[in-house]
């Protein structure tokens, strides 16, 4: 008889094991959605004709594996309108990979990445350059108490025992304090000083000032040219790929195929027990749109559900000890506000249109509450349906219990146009629409019991036929291609009959980036982020 595999959700995760499951074994895959789409958080959301990116996803992995998934299903396009955001494309052939022509949807853009921060109501380049501009927006006070606070580092280097302590490490305390530590409390909702540094430590791995000055001047002299860059730190990337209509294009595509390959994909059906026998799953009970329940028997099970959920979900109790750090486990919820408007008011003078050219702008200010801006005409112009708009999205942080998640969309609407308006980003008269989005458990937190994961960890991983894989799947704040790197992992395990799943945990922690991690007989390479702040991708 054949064997099967239940995986619960159909992120990039999931929907990653179920592909792999299916052309790399006889497997049957049996996929169970809570939601009605595609991609987890990786959705592009479709509103009015106008597309949101949630938490945006630059797709770029230092995993020549992942790198080549993604163009398998969605090559690179050919003509030069496609990229317009770069000049470069003729230079990003990337291990051959096959070309489509510009006409088809299911194509990559290759576009130019910019992120700034926004600060005193000015701009400063992400990550900070030693230019002439920001020297002229910090002043000269700023500037030399920021150089003198990083020497002062550099030579008395603090004990690191918390993310703040992490900072100031790598940037000094002044630098920290001006561009890191209002974000990064918007994000988390607590001081830097109560976080792990295990999360700087996965976020921001190599990057230093150090780093971003001999970055800075390495492409001033020799801009970079292949995707790939190798040799640059994730945070310091110059280009990207990118779906034409955003991420969740790509999620649904490969949904498709799962699906043409016998893979059943069953959305609303929520998860209500794990059923086990010894150290198995044995089943999964859920419950269908009708709130009818179904059981689903398998030899292999993969969670993507968040951790505190799975727990509760087993037949029977956990130790007390598992129980107490499952429900000590805590996340952050993101709510975006997408804002059509005529214009911005804030300008970049070195372009045409005056539309400034950032794929996100980190907002620094303390007075408001929004934490960060995307705008979707640099991501893909094909994500605005008339291009003389502007589509952006407002972006806050907040937990399930604050006023902000339990505002009305009128609300959150109206805060939105305030507060880009109090800080000179836009002026409210120019908003021609809205809407609201809501994700709960986007950011696994790495604070509340989260020091005591492993306990959690090593109790769940006990289970030799269940894999915990992707973001909330292993509370571990992952990117788009480390979730995808874990699933590829786990089923490799089970190709091979590897009980050991250390490996698959060993995704995104290692602090320098290694060339040719085994991914079962195909050699893959591990992929660092050095992003500061926080991203979906």
């Amino acid at each position: 008889m054949k064997q099967t595999a239940v995986i619960i959700g159909a992120g990039p995760a999931g929907l990653t094991a179920a592909y792999e499951l299916l052309t790399r074994s006889k497997i049957r895959v049996v996929i169970l959605e809570k939601s009605t789409y595609m991609g987890g958080i990786s959705r592009t959301v479709n509103y009015k004709g106008n597309r949101i990116d949630i938490g945006g996803h630059r797709f770029f992995s230092k995993s020549d594996r992942v790198m080549e998934w993604w163009l398998q299903h969605m090559p690179v396009a050919t003509t030069e309108a496609a990229s317009d955001a770069s000049t470069d494309q003729n230079h990003t052939r990337t291990n051959g990979a096959q070309l489509a022509s510009f006409e088809s949807d299911a194509i990559m853009l290759l576009r130019a990445r910019k992120s700034r921060i926004y600060f005193l109501r000015k701009f400063f380049d992400y990550p900070i350059t030693l230019s002439i501009s920001t020297l002229r927006n910090l002043g000269v006070v700023r500037t030399t108490r920021i150089g003198f606070s990083y020497l002062w580092t550099a030579l008395f280097p603090p004990k690191v025992h918390n993310l703040e302590q992490f900072f100031i490490s790598r940037f000094g305390r002044e630098l920290y304090k001006t561009f890191f530590k209002s974000y990064t409390e918007k994000v988390w909702g607590v001081p830097c000083d109560q976080i792990s540094a295990e999360w700087g430590a996965q976020r921001v791995k190599g990057l230093s000032v150090t780093k971003t000055i001999l970055h800075f001047l390495k492409n001033t002299l020799a801009p970079a040219k292949d995707i790939k860059q190798k040799d640059v730190e994730t945070s310091l990337i110059e280009q990207f790929l990118y779906p034409k209509l955003g991420p969740g294009q790509l999620w649904e595509l490969v949904a498709e195929k799962i699906k043409a390959m016998g893979g059943e994909i069953l959305t609303e059906h929520t998860v209500t027990s794990l059923h086990t026998e010894g150290n198995r799953v044995v089943g999964i009970s859920a419950t269908d749109p009708r709130g009818a329940s179904r059981e689903f028997c398998g030899d292999y099970f993969f969670s993507t559900m968040p951790v505190k959920e799975l727990v509760n979900a087993f037949d029977r109790p956990a130790p007390q000890h598992v129980h107490t750090i499952s429900e000590g486990l805590q996340y952050r919820d993101l709510i975006t506000v997408g804002l059509l408007c005529r214009k911005l008011a804030v300008k970049d003078p070195g372009t045409s249109n005056g539309l400034v050219k950032d794929n996100w702008i980190y907002i620094q200010e303390p007075d408001v509450a929004i934490g960060r801006l995307q705008i979707f005409n640099n991501w893909s112009q094909y994500l605005v349906k008339d291009s003389n708009t502007v589509w952006i999205g407002c972006e806050y942080f907040c937990y399930d219990s604050d006023p902000n998640w339990k505002a009305s969309d009128e609300e959150m609407s109206a805060l939105a146009k305030q507060e880009l308006e109090k800080i000179g980003i836009i002026r409210q008269s120019d908003v021609l629409d809205s809407t609201v989005i809501r994700v709960e458990k986007t950011y696994p937190a790495y604070f509340g019991s989260y020091e005591r994961f492993p306990e959690l960890r090593a109790y769940l991983d006990g289970f030799e036929n269940l894999f915990l894989v992707g973001r909330n799947g292993m509370h571990r704040y992952n990117n788009q291609d480390h979730s995808m790197l874990t699933a590829m992992m786990a089923v490799s395990n089970i190709l091979e009959g590897r009980i050991d799943k250390s490996n698959i945990w060993d995704v995104n922690t290692e602090m320098e980036y290694h060339e040719k991690k085994a991914l079962g007989k195909q050699a893959i390479e591990e992929s660092p982020n050095g992003l500061v702040g926080h991203s979906v991708r």
